[in-house]
């Protein structure tokens, strides 16, 4: 498949204007925090409140990844130092609540993006100039 060098550019900067512009800089500074912490990179706190008591009934703190949950359980995951992960499936009801509190703060330059690729869908393109 041969594609024209010069429309294949400008397709890419159109792309790159509309997604650029198409977000605050808050959007983009909250991305890339969110981006962190569900990388590990950021020390965190996890605490479950009973909200008859206001005691806090389970608490985890370190850097882990929150991954979709439900309104009756929250699941957490850590990187162990040996490159192993470990769940923590914690139950909520009716008289819980839970809160993650960032405790190290993310240091992300709201100006960098990263762009990834899986090989697989790839599909290989020729590209060639015509004048």
């Amino acid at each position: 498949m041969k594609v024209n060098k010069k429309l294949l550019k400008g397709l890419i900067s159109g792309i790159l204007i509309l997604s650029l512009t198409a977000c605050t800089e808050s959007e983009r500074v909250t991305y890339n925090m969110k981006q962190e912490a569900e990388n590990f990179n950021v020390l965190r706190r996890f605490a479950v409140i009973n909200t008859r008591t206001d005691k806090v009934e389970f608490e985890m703190i370190g850097a882990f990844s929150r991954e979709d949950s439900s309104d009756s359980q929250v699941t957490l995951v850590v990187e162990m130092e040996d490159g192993t992960y470990k769940r923590h499936i914690v139950g909520l009801n009716e008289n819980t609540m839970y809160i993650i509190e960032d405790l190290g703060g993310a240091k992300v330059n709201k100006y960098k993006y990263q762009v990834n690729y899986i090989p697989e869908s790839i599909v290989p393109i020729t590209i060639t100039e015509h004048d």
